[in-house]
């Protein structure tokens, strides 16, 4: 008997990073280390069981950046010669580590590992990695979400033309890449304000993802909690984080991932062996992780790791899957009996945890579809869409203001290290809304000016720029590129105020960035008057 559902959410997105004046950047890696380490592994496990007959349903967003960049052919290209460069490096692992039986089978195993996937992906997926999802989708085992064209954080950028071509410039991108309207949206960061709604109403969307307080401090209170969505006044459904499977999977302290059995992520032969022998696996002789990692947790405390083995994390990844199961179970026979009816537990996670950050992710995943499909009754996978037909009627509410980051607000994107973005982003939005009032049948020259113009503006408003600038990754990168949009789309609003585009300088932007060639400036036109 089916007491509840499981809706897995998976969410991949990157930041848009294409330098075509450098081959080998050090950010360009993010995208490389994703396809190898999460998308092409969660895509293989996903068509083995679908191979299987194993009959599981599965939610994924792609985030437009990410499509972007999965379908653009330098990228492509640059990721091949990555690959062979791992190829190459694992090859003499092997040789160098010869004599310690250990280390001679953990090296094999990622030469082995490296080289399926260049296989895969010039074989199998002749590099294109959209197409897989498309069919993934058709089978019936995964439902597709887009996001907003650039992950701009929509809550902060004030302006409701801006939040509304954030929307349809990445409702349009799906619809490119795949052919029809976005079912669901992420929204970046799970971050809601009411202003979203009838944007995401107009494109087709029926259903958004929150964080838990989003959907609990909803107005009036939901009489289900976040085991069900909530009706919106635009008639869209918002349903609410499983905080429970959240903690499972993702918390620091007591995650899966932390379990002293599982792959080490931070220890890795990138800093650790002579530069000159790691060679063209190094981005401009810059210590960076290669993906190969010869250590276990043992103990988060202590720098002395134990050599992993891999055998002994998959029986982790299997016992674990068989704990999440259990406690789905419990959880879902405790609710049915309160609430009569047939809860869903939503478990959104960012795809690039499974397989990057938790190199056991993927066959974690695996084990719980599959045990779920052999040993269980009580729990199924479900997406959205699918319980919304369960339970077409629900609970009209207002969800709350909120967002999945650090204390659940706009904390991590409005602080002392980037507040100082947004008198410049917002300034240059209402420029961007003037100039496509005052051009509204734009052509030639203008009309492409005024489209990269709109395309540095959106790339500036990525929620990436100030998150990294809070976390203190990369922040000097975040800086440089959030200054680099924004003096490139005032270059071009110049340009046009003055009557004098350089076509050679739009040219090199258009190769530059070169997101969304179905951009369309007027879109920022909006309204006719300006919100107060």
């Amino acid at each position: 008997m089916t007491r509840g559902f499981l809706s897995i959410v998976l969410h991949a997105h990157l930041p848009f990073v294409k330098h075509s004046e450098c081959e080998d950047s050090l950010e360009q890696r993010w995208l490389f280390q994703a396809i190898t380490d999460s998308y092409v592994p969660l895509l293989d496990t996903f068509e083995r069981l679908a191979g299987d007959g194993i009959p599981f349903r599965i939610a994924v967003s792609l985030s437009p950046p990410l499509l972007e960049m999965l379908t653009d052919e330098v990228l492509r290209q640059r990721y091949k010669r990555y690959l062979e460069n791992l190829i190459d490096l694992s090859g003499r692992e092997k040789e160098r580590v010869r004599g310690n039986s250990r280390l001679e089978s953990l090296a094999s195993m990622y030469h082995t590992r490296f080289t399926r996937i260049y296989e895969d992906f010039t074989g199998k997926y002749r590099e294109d990695l959209v197409s897989p999802w498309s069919r993934l989708e058709r089978s019936g085992r995964v439902e597709l979400l887009t996001s907003a064209a650039t992950h701009g954080y929509l809550p902060l950028l004030l302006h409701k033309e801006a939040i509304g071509v954030q929307i349809k410039a990445g409702a349009r991108a799906f619809r490119r890449m795949f052919n029809h309207d976005p079912v669901g949206f992420w929204l970046p960061e799970c971050a809601y304000v009411p202003e979203v709604e009838p944007y995401l109403s107009s494109e087709g969307v029926r259903y958004f993802i929150l964080e838990t307080h989003g959907v609990l401090y909803a107005t009036p209170r939901p009489r289900f909690g976040f085991h069900a969505p909530v009706m919106t006044p635009h008639k869209l459904l918002a349903f609410g984080r499983d905080p429970d499977c959240s903690k499972q999977v993702w918390s620091a302290d007591e995650g899966y991932p932390g379990d002293p059995r599982y792959r080490e992520f931070y220890r890795d032969i990138g800093y650790e062996l002579p530069l000159e022998y790691l060679g063209n696996a190094l981005p401009g002789n810059t210590r960076v992780p290669v993906g190969i990692k010869y250590f276990r947790v043992t103990d988060r405390k202590t720098d002395d790791k134990d050599l992993y083995d891999p055998e002994a994390a998959r029986r982790a990844a299997w016992e674990h899957a068989g704990n999440f199961l259990f406690w789905r179970n419990k959880e879902a026979e405790y609710w049915q009996g309160i609430l009569g009816r047939r809860p869903i537990m939503v478990a959104p996670y960012d795809a690039e945890l499974f397989g990057h950050w938790w190199f056991e992710g993927p066959l974690w995943l695996e084990f719980l579809l599959r045990r779920m499909a052999s040993e269980n009754q009580q729990v199924i996978t479900i997406t959205p869409s699918e319980y919304a037909e369960y339970y077409p009627v629900n609970q009209v509410s207002k969800p709350a203001v909120s967002s999945w980051g650090y204390k659940g607000y706009h904390e991590v994107w409005l602080e002392g290290s980037n507040d100082w973005i947004y008198r410049h982003l917002h300034h240059c939005q209402e420029q961007m809304i003037w100039m496509a009032r005052k051009h509204k049948r734009a052509t030639g020259l203008l009309k492409r000016a005024l489209n990269q113009a709109a395309r540095e503006i959106l790339l500036a408003q990525s929620s990436d720029w100030p998150f990294i600038m809070k976390s203190g990754t990369v922040p000097e990168y975040a800086r440089n590129r959030f200054i680099t949009h924004i003096g490139r789309f005032r270059q071009l609003i110049k340009e046009v105020e003055n009557g004098a585009v350089d076509p050679v300088f739009l040219r090199q932007l258009e190769t530059w960035d070169s997101v969304f060639p179905d951009i369309d400036y007027a879109e920022f036109a909006g309204e006719e008057r300006l919100p107060a």
